[in-house]
């Protein structure tokens, strides 16, 4: 999202407020998740609600929009005659009849629904629907053309983009009369480009007098976007303060308590190529998704950043290099030794460490304990299990080492790792990937969702791992994270992956082109080859 004068500059008018919380308290068992919170926000006013992960930002929305109970406090929201009125708690429709709506990261969609049907679904008869829907239609297209929000109203959903189904989602609240509009992390799957759309559109709701707040761990765009900024740090509001002023360093010791740096030291030769797709094509999950002929070289030593839009084609590339599926055509070559077959235990021997993209669905067993989840890929080793029996004193003592030097927060080695929370989890995932010192690393979103202590954190080891040696694979759709870790910087888009360039030749609009399938040196419509160059 452009670093443009933002709102917060604009002088703003005192205004009643469209949104109050008083006291808000919210307790599971000993652990208080929100401890007396309160603030307001005022019509056209967009507001930055940041912290840590734990911090208690998504209790506090799940009570603001009814999905939870509120222990002690109250939320109340102005009526149409801008008197505050309580909102009945632990209720969703209630929130939303007073004009409450938020729009998830990720969406809640009918994909087999066009556009506008999934706008007006439970607001009108599905025979009413059937035969044009009336005049919801027509106020659809007002809404839209009124708000930006450009979408074609007939498209199947499925057929989409990111940045398209994320309008629909807007389009959902403002139909139903929103007042008050949640973002949670809205531009984490969206281009540069799609990003520095949807800021337009957010500021000219605010300008209509909507009241936006804005959940993101990017914060760049959040001292850029908002007028004001909250902070959150261990379930307490601990800073309220206006965004004109603030940077992203200030902002980052508000929500952790402590500087946050990393050190990325200047990139060295490469050595010998640890990964090399050669015209690698690959079927996606479901039939979606694949990968077409991909050529790309990763040398030790190095890290090679993929942006791209989640869906087109990531989740193949990692299936390859993480050993679950093979190449349909092409050559894929893994430290050495060419790939034939799907064989993902022998990809771990040959020494490839693998931080996949869903550390709840493939990164974690969640009913397992944290020192069975970090011996998971080494099971068989004489060090754990002796004639097909566990060795649990050995695991045990092998956690207790990987806990202390990741720093996991955990009640101990014997806790199930379901228990922790997503920062923790990826710890513990990195240190099962980590600790063999392997020599190409598959790190696939790693640190989606992760706040900005614990991303800091999956940041300086990888960049440790690419100092002594190690190929780095780095999938991410964050376009913060891949200048901050690659040397080199390709883009994947329809299953193509673009040419890699230096990433100090390169900046967002270059990579949000790529990302498009534009060439960035002539901005032609799409690369004639996928070919990877090695530098």
């Amino acid at each position: 999202m452009s670093a443009a004068r933002g709102p917060q500059a604009e002088a703003r008018a005192p205004a009643r407020p469209v949104l109050s919380l008083r006291g808000i308290t919210k307790r599971f068992g000993p652990l208080i998740a929100n401890d007396d919170i309160g603030f307001e926000v005022a019509p056209g006013e967009i507001v930055a609600l940041l912290g840590e992960n734990g911090a208690g930002k998504t209790t506090l929305m799940n009570i603001i929009f009814g999905h939870y109970v509120a222990d002690e406090g109250e939320v109340s929201v102005a009526g149409p005659d801008g008197a505050l009125a309580p909102l009945p708690p632990g209720s969703a429709e209630a929130a939303l009849r007073a004009g409450v709506g938020m729009v998830h990261q990720h969406f809640t969609l009918a994909e087999n629904l066009t556009a506008f049907e999934n706008i007006v679904l439970g607001t009108e008869s599905l025979w009413r629907l059937s035969y044009g829907g009336g005049g919801a239609r027509a106020r659809v297209e007002a809404i839209a053309a009124s708000s930006g929000l450009d979408v074609d109203l007939d498209a199947p959903v499925s057929r989409l983009s990111v940045g398209e189904k994320q309008r629909v989602e807007i389009l959902k609240a403002l139909y139903r009369d929103a007042r008050v509009l949640i973002l949670d992390e809205p531009t984490a799957v969206l281009t540069p480009q799609e990003a520095d759309g949807l800021a337009a559109t957010v500021r000219a709701l605010a300008a209509r007098g909507l009241a936006v707040i804005f959940i993101s761990h990017k914060l760049a765009e959040v001292v850029a976007l908002c007028h004001r900024i909250l902070v959150l740090r261990g379930g307490r509001l601990v800073a309220d303060r206006a965004a004109a002023g603030c940077d992203r360093a200030t902002l980052a010791d508000l929500m952790v308590g402590r500087s946050i740096e990393v050190t990325r030291t200047p990139r060295r030769p490469g050595g010998p190529p640890v990964l090399v797709l050669d015209h690698a094509s690959a079927d996606g999950e479901r039939g979606r998704g694949a990968l077409r002929e991909a050529s790309l070289v990763v040398h030790g030593g190095e890290i090679v950043g993929v942006a791209g839009v989640s869906g087109n084609g990531q989740g193949a590339l990692a299936a390859l290099v993480a050993g679950l599926a093979a190449p349909r055509s092409g050559r894929l070559e893994v430290l050495g030794g060419t790939i034939r077959a799907a064989d993902p235990a022998a990809m771990v021997r040959r020494g490839v460490g693998r931080i996949p993209e869903d550390r709840h669905r493939e990164g974690s067993i969640g009913r397992m304990s944290i020192a069975e989840n970090l011996m998971l890929e080494s099971v068989r080793d004489g060090a754990f299990q002796r004639l097909g029996f566990i060795r649990r004193r050995a695991a045990r003592e092998h956690a207790e080492e990987a806990i202390a030097a990741f720093d996991v927060r955990c009640p101990g080695p014997d806790a199930p790792i379901r228990l922790l929370s997503g920062g923790n989890m990826q710890k513990v995932i990195l240190a099962r990937a980590l600790e063999r010192s392997p020599m190409l690393i598959l790190a696939n979103q790693p640190t989606r969702g992760l706040d900005v202590a614990a991303t800091a954190d999956v940041h300086r080891r990888l960049i440790a791992a690419r100092d002594r040696g190690a190929g780095v694979l780095l999938i991410s759709e964050d376009l913060d994270e891949i200048f901050v870790l690659a040397d080199r910087i390709a883009a994947i888009h329809h299953g193509r992956l673009t040419p890699s360039f230096a990433t100090e030749t390169l900046d967002t609009r270059a990579v949000g082109l790529m990302m498009a399938g534009h060439d960035p040196t002539t901005q032609e419509p799409e690369f004639e080859t996928a070919g990877g160059r090695a530098p």
